[in-house]
């Protein structure tokens, strides 16, 4: 009880802190041209920032679990320097991945060890903390896992998201129009995150529609929080809605707030925002010359197909709990989900990485922090995605800027993602493996998790194999959404979505097996073919000789 109290007594502290702090933060406004002014000075600075990140977060940060890989691959600060000076920071990177320095998903959330030549790690969750950031503050996070964490809410990296913003109203022509939410309320962060960046940039968020109800229940942290947030952008002179509970069966409120707003611009999940469309057509609500914004998962020809039939043009971002903003939308895309990376806060290289035992082989992305704002320090660390990596000058303002790195076809094989909500392998492992057998019986080969897209809308199947015998399949549901629930209140929270949006179904079949008989507990069932993606990163090197290729096929990224 004691500790409990504690704890409780330093969330409510940070947010005394933070409600302090913000005011002051969004007087300051930034414009466009500072937006582009910053990020055009930090891609121009790309080696300096990866080089003084190292050496204060972690050669100079005696609990980084990065300097036992880095020493037992013989690489001190100097040797890495040399490294990047000669061939550059992406080939440098993809030589420290082949030396073992580099991070899978399940080591860099503390659910695996590291295990290394050299090296046997077993850090602390907070152990990849950026010690460097300065304005920050601390809240209850929203991630994918089931662990409890603190996040940081840190104004400096909240800034260089809203320059990426800026530039990105002002490319699409958003600026003026009428702008609407349909994002969750704390706990998740995406929502009161686009209340703060607009409002630094002096633009409101016109409605606030949130799929999950905010609400004491889970404690009143995310209800201080929120309103703090809205306190402070009210004071600079700025409307700042409450997020009003929309369920997702309701899109239709949602439909009918952006119909009577002539090109209103909708900034929701993938999946909400195709609801939101369908409802439309439903209703007979014109949506005609609306934007779109979504992320959260896959941009896929289903879903785009769907906001063209409701006249809507739409862009997705690339973002993750993690590691913030990964990737702006294109404003001259040569694929559906083309984004722009945004090189200079991170460094990306790619490796050859098999999907299962007997599954097609794509390239990961393993990425690395640059700037000293962002919240994790990350050295060739993959985050479970894939994609088609581009080096390519489009035209747009982004690449104006000097993003000139692409990135589309983006996919996961680490997590099923459908409604904005994402569960990771682990969670979804224990399902199969352990849950549903002793709840249902048969063995583990019985079940299967298959996420679908039906309609535009992502599902996921829950397969039952006929040796179960008869189940309701109310009850595998329920089951499902039970286990997936279980733990802190953001993990309520994403299993509620799911639960409100029909998103698990039953399916009594065979699970269908790999090309070589194998049966496994996860499955992807996608409608367009997955894309070979070699493990080929193409960086100049300096001083404009040949290109320095980096296609290694070692150790990196299938350890996990």
């Amino acid at each position: 009880m004691t500790g409990r109290l504690a704890a409780e007594g330093r969330e409510l502290a940070a947010a005394a802190r933070y409600a302090a702090a913000l005011p002051g933060f969004l007087r300051r406004r930034t414009s466009l041209e500072e937006s582009r002014s910053r990020i055009r000075d930090a891609v121009g600075r790309r080696e300096e920032q990866f080089l003084d990140v190292l050496d204060r977060a972690v050669y100079g940060n005696p609990t980084s679990p990065y300097v036992p890989l880095l020493r037992a691959a013989g690489a001190e600060l100097g040797d890495v320097e040399r490294l990047v000076r000669a061939d550059g920071l992406e080939a440098a990177l993809g030589r420290l991945a082949d030396a073992g320095v580099f991070l899978t998903l399940e080591e860099f959330k503390g659910l695996r060890p590291i295990e290394r030549v050299g090296a046997s790690l077993h850090p602390d969750r907070h152990a990849f903390d950026n010690p460097l950031m300065g304005s920050a503050v601390t809240r209850p996070e929203l991630g994918s896992r089931g662990t409890p964490r603190r996040v940081i809410i840190n104004l400096d990296d909240i800034e260089h998201t809203a320059a990426y913003s800026a530039v990105f109203l002002e490319a699409f022509g958003l600026r003026d129009r009428p702008t609407v939410l349909w994002r969750p309320p704390p706990p998740a962060r995406a929502g009161v995150g686009h209340v703060i960046q607009l409002a630094k940039l002096g633009k409101p968020v016109d409605a606030w529609f949130s799929q999950t109800p905010l609400t004491l229940r889970r404690g009143a942290k995310d209800v201080l929080f929120t309103l703090a947030t809205r306190a402070a952008v009210r004071s600079v002179g700025l409307a700042a809605p409450h997020p009003v509970h929309v369920p997702l069966e309701r899109a239709d409120v949602v439909a009918r707030w952006m119909a009577g707003r002539r090109g209103a611009h909708l900034n929701a999940p993938a999946g909400s925002a195709v609801r939101v469309c369908l409802a439309a057509a439903e209703h007979g609500l014109d949506l005609s010359g609306s934007f779109v914004r979504v992320g959260g998962e896959p941009l896929t020809a289903a879903k785009a197909e769907v906001f063209e039939r409701a006249g809507a043009a739409f862009a997705c971002h690339y973002t993750t709990s993690d590691a913030g903003r990964l990737g702006i939308a294109c404003a001259a895309p040569a694929a559906l989900d083309d984004v722009h990376l945004t090189i200079d806060r991170f460094a990306v290289v790619q490796r050859e990485r098999a999907l299962g035992p007997a599954g097609p082989v794509v390239g990961a992305l393993a990425y690395t922090t640059l700037a000293p704002s962002v919240r994790r320090i990350l050295i060739n660390v993959e985050i479970g995605d894939y994609g088609v990596l581009d080096e390519r000058s489009c035209g747009c303002a982004f690449d104006e800027i000097g993003l000139s790195q692409h990135l589309h076809t983006i996919r996961s094989f680490e997590k099923l993602a459908t409604e904005g909500m994402h569960f990771l392998g682990p969670d979804l492992l224990r399902l199969v493996e352990e849950v549903l057998p002793a709840r249902f019986g048969g063995e583990p080969t019985d079940y299967q998790l298959v996420e679908v897209e039906i309609g535009g809308l992502t599902k996921l199947e829950v397969v039952v194999g006929p040796r179960v015998g008869p189940v309701a399949d109310a009850e595998v549901i329920a089951t499902v959404l039970e286990t997936l629930g279980d733990g802190p209140a953001f993990k309520t929270m994403m299993a509620e979505v799911w639960r409100d949006g029909e998103t698990v179904r039953v399916v009594r079949r065979e699970p269908q097996p790999t090309a070589s008989g194998k049966i496994l507990p996860l499955h992807v069932d996608r409608p367009e073919p997955v894309a070979a993606v070699a493990a080929t990163v193409r960086v100049p090197r300096k001083g404009g000789g040949p290109d320095v290729t980096d296609s290694s096929t070692g150790s990196g990224g299938t350890s996990g």
